[in-house]
């Protein structure tokens, strides 16, 4: 999907706003003209460190050095509750706050974890998505992810399956929305569940868990000195570092599934803020340093504007409840 959706309607919709201005004797029109009137922030819901830092700081870093942004950007880190802490903190700022999301502002509210949704901030923009995988111990007889899939049809108890850091995160919900879709009684599978990728991997290593789901950013390491095997993508292109890595569309199983992060604003913000990142983010996307920071993480280019983050949410949480429901995770 790399590059597959470029649209810059906000271009257009900045430009109008331009002239707008122009035109206009109105003293708020020209103050909204001029967003972002003072210094910006951008959330990370997170510790510094974390994929949700990572992105906020690479954002920060090519809006800068590119010249993209002239007003002053400062990360803030508000770790806490699965991004609970960043989010509350958003939802009562202006337009000159935005944050780093991901598909927890999704899960958290279907779980019964918090009571924010999406739909209580501004879509802004998808950014990129690094992809899951499903992996094995090196020594494994489980040669592909179609043996695997067979097995837990017959015996949906028969393999531990290693999963992190809680049930209904995406490595838990992209294992469950295939094995579902292969006839596998999904509400039998044996989870055991770690607190982290690298907990997982060691306990694949160990012989203590016979697979596990993982993003290829934790596996793919292991993988290539044949530590574990990969059986599995999520992607819908090959993996650069080894090509003779299987997606599931290889196999013959139409699906993937992204492990996207995106950025929201405060509610309510004004059409000619929406306008200013659309044209903003359009651009950084587009930079070398941006192209940079996707090599450096392993993670694909996913760019959407603010109308199309806000089609795909909905899209994602209505197959989000799907999931939990068929997972025994929700009623």
């Amino acid at each position: 999907m790399k590059g597959h959706m470029k649209i810059f309607s906000g271009i257009m919709l900045s430009a109008a706003l331009v002239l707008g201005g122009c035109s206009s004797g109105d003293s708020s029109a020209d103050s909204e003209a001029a967003y972002p009137t003072k210094n910006l922030e951008i959330v990370a819901p997170a510790t510094p460190g974390g994929g949700w830092d990572t992105t906020a700081r690479a954002m920060q870093n090519v809006l800068d050095s590119e010249g993209l942004v002239e007003s002053n950007m400062n990360v803030v880190n508000k770790p806490g509750g699965g991004g609970e802490v960043g989010w509350q903190y958003l939802k009562g700022k202006d337009g000159h706050t935005i944050s780093i999301n991901s598909s927890l502002v999704i899960a958290n509210n279907l779980l019964g974890q918090s009571e924010l949704t999406y739909e209580d901030f501004t879509p802004l923009a998808i950014l990129a998505t690094e992809w899951m995988t499903v992996a094995v111990p090196g020594d494994s007889e489980i040669e592909d992810g179609i043996a695997m899939l067979d097995q837990l049809k017959e015996d949906p108890k028969s393999l531990k399956i290693g999963v992190g850091p809680a049930l209904g995160n995406n490595d838990h919900l992209s294992f469950v929305r295939v094995a579902e879709d292969y006839g596998v009684d999904v509400s039998q599978l044996d989870y055991m569940i770690y607190e982290s990728g690298g907990d997982i991997l060691t306990a694949l290593m160990g012989g203590h868990i016979d697979v596990a789901t993982l993003s290829l950013s934790e596996s793919l390491d292991q993988h290539l000195d044949g530590s574990i095997n990969i059986i599995a993508t999520t992607a819908d292109a090959p993996i650069p570092e080894d090509e003779s890595i299987q997606s599931w569309q290889d196999q013959g199983i139409d699906f993937t599934f992204p492990h996207w992060r995106g950025i929201m604003g405060p509610p309510d913000m004004t059409e000619e803020e929406i306008a200013y990142w659309d044209e903003t983010f359009g651009k950084m996307v587009e930079t070398e340093g941006w192209q940079q920071v996707l090599e450096n993480n392993s993670w694909e280019d996913y760019y959407m504007d603010s109308a199309e983050t806000s089609a795909f949410l909905e899209e994602q949480s209505a197959m989000y409840e799907d999931l939990m429901q068929k997972a025994g995770l929700t009623e």
